[in-house]
């Protein structure tokens, strides 16, 4: 058989060498990639592993602060007790104002700081050829410390001197804030004479006033009829007044079984008379009097009106010489000497023909009907009111003076003491156990004022002693003129009482407790907005 030509062949074995050769060529790169990419992790890793052993190496070898510390020949410590030792002295030198060495010593303790910071940053601890210059320097500056005597009896001496002294400011400006505090409280804002004022020149001026108050003869009546519900208040704040009998006629159930006594001053009677002429309150009568006209009211059966007469009296009172200032001026007030406060003691003389009223004071809100009031059974007591010794200073030994044998003898020093401004009194009662003659005994005790101070809650504590009875503390809720009170207090409160100086119609009253009164003031009456009430 003839063979071919070489030309015509079948390249199978070329093309099997070519493509066995790329093939064994790409798996040598590959193989030489991955044994790159292996060696490359593995010196980083490496290079990981000898970087941390360095670290902790060095944490290791470091400073011990607290070993250091403790060792008797350590220079640190050295420097840390100047430094505390020098601190204090600072202090001192400047309360001796003797700011020159405080600077220095200032700077020197900055110095020594910095040593210590020094040593902490390389860890190594401070020898005594860095820190000999500092401990000698800052040593020198304690030594001449001691030179001005800036040690510690002379720290605690200034201490002592200074703390009297701002104890003695403190009482300085405590005085100061109730001085002013009470003159705040007794001005009389200008809006409220503007509106005494007008009433008054409104009295004179219109007859029909004076008509109308005429043509009420059914009025005559009622103010004698024993089976209504008769409240008095003595005042000579007209829209305080306004605001009580308001607040009673729009929460009584029945407004026309309510009968008002109103006792003020020859110079407020007039605008009293005129307001409550002009004004209706639901059909509640009220009556106007002054006790100017009372003719028993006079200084030999009244021991307050006696006693003013006195000159004595006058001066402690009037001017606060008599003491040299030591009464607080709260105890000075001439208000607690007039006639409008003691009348309380003669509610039997004022009103003869009545057998029970309830007393309201002229800072209070009444939220409640009150005719409950009048059927409490008093168990034959003289006096119903709310208990106020749910705290210590609220009892009898906080009002009166329990040095005095009288005192200590006739009254438990920890009896409760009650409060004025919302009171039933049984009138019946009173006049069978002379209520007045045994204030009347009291007050001339207290002539020298060493049974009590001033006011009128020490003799009434005195005076219904034993013949109070205790009423449900929902009737008669106080402290709105003064502190914080309990919100669920004053809601189920039937009496608010703003006692204290902060009342509601002063700048001074307490912004939170305001809308209770101002609710009641009708500020839309012509004579309230020229008189610019708001």
């Amino acid at each position: 058989m003839r063979r071919r030509n070489s030309d015509f062949r079948r390249p199978v074995r070329r093309r099997f060498s070519n493509v066995f050769w790329l093939t064994v060529c790409g798996l040598a790169i590959l193989l030489l990639i991955i044994l790159l990419s292996r060696e490359t992790r593995d010196s980083s890793s490496r290079l990981v592993y000898t970087k941390r052993p360095y670290r902790h190496d060095r944490t290791g070898d470091g400073l011990n602060i607290t070993e250091e510390m403790l060792r008797p020949e350590s220079m640190a410590r050295q420097l840390n007790d100047q430094i505390s030792l020098a601190k204090a002295i600072v202090v001192i030198a400047k309360e001796s104002n003797n700011l020159q060495f405080a600077w220095e010593l200032s700077a020197q303790i900055r110095n020594s700081q910095m040593l210590l910071s020094n040593a902490a940053s390389r860890r190594s601890p401070l020898t005594n050829r860095e820190s000999e210059n500092a401990i000698r320097d800052m040593a020198l500056l304690l030594y001449q410390a001691q030179q001005f005597h800036y040690d510690s009896a002379t720290m605690f001496m200034r201490l002592k001197a200074k703390i009297q002294s701002l104890e003695e400011q403190m009482n300085s400006f405590s005085e100061k804030s109730s001085k002013y505090g009470q003159i705040a409280a007794e001005e009389v804002p200008k809006s409220l004479y503007c509106l005494g004022v007008r009433l008054t020149a409104e009295w004179f001026r219109s007859s029909n006033l004076q008509r109308k108050l005429k043509e009420e003869k059914q009025v005559a009546a009622k103010l004698v009829d024993t089976g209504l519900y008769h409240f008095c208040v003595f005042s000579d704040n007209i829209l305080a007044t306004s605001v009580v009998v308001n607040s009673t006629a729009m929460n009584s159930k029945n407004p026309d079984m309510v009968v008002f006594h109103l006792v003020t001053d020859e110079v407020n009677y007039a605008a009293m008379k005129a307001w409550f002429t002009m004004n209706s309150f639901r059909g509640v009568t009220v009556d106007v009097q002054k006790f100017e006209d009372f003719s028993w009211l006079n200084a030999s059966y009244v021991p307050v009106l006696k006693q003013l007469q006195d000159s004595d009296t006058q001066n402690y009172y009037f001017s606060g010489n008599h003491d040299n200032s030591r009464t607080p001026i709260k105890f000075r007030n001439p208000k607690y000497l007039s006639m409008l406060n003691h009348l309380r003691f003669y509610i039997p003389e004022v009103f003869p023909a009545l057998k029970k009223v309830v007393f309201l004071d002229d800072d209070v809100v009444v939220q409640k009907d009150l005719s409950a009031l009048f059927s409490i059974d008093m168990n034959g007591n003289v006096n119903g009111a709310v208990e106020t010794c749910m705290e210590t200073f609220h009892r009898y030994h906080k009002y009166l003076n329990y040095s005095h044998p009288l005192i200590r003898q006739h009254f438990d020093p920890d009896a409760c003491g009650w409060a004025f401004g919302m009171n039933v009194f049984d009138l019946v009662e009173w006049r069978k156990r002379n209520v007045t003659g045994i204030y009347h005994y009291w007050q001339e005790k207290n002539v020298d004022r060493t049974l009590w101070k001033l006011g009128t809650l020490p003799p009434g504590l005195l005076t219904f002693y034993g013949l109070t009875e205790a009423l449900n503390p929902s009737w008669h809720v106080l402290g709105l003129g003064y502190t914080n009170v309990d919100p669920k207090l004053i809601e189920k409160g039937a009496v608010l009482h703003y006692n204290g100086n902060s009342k509601p119609w002063l700048k001074i009253g307490i912004e939170k407790y305001k809308p209770l009164w101002e609710k009641y003031v009708d500020y839309g009456h012509p004579l309230l907005q020229l008189c610019n009430f708001h």
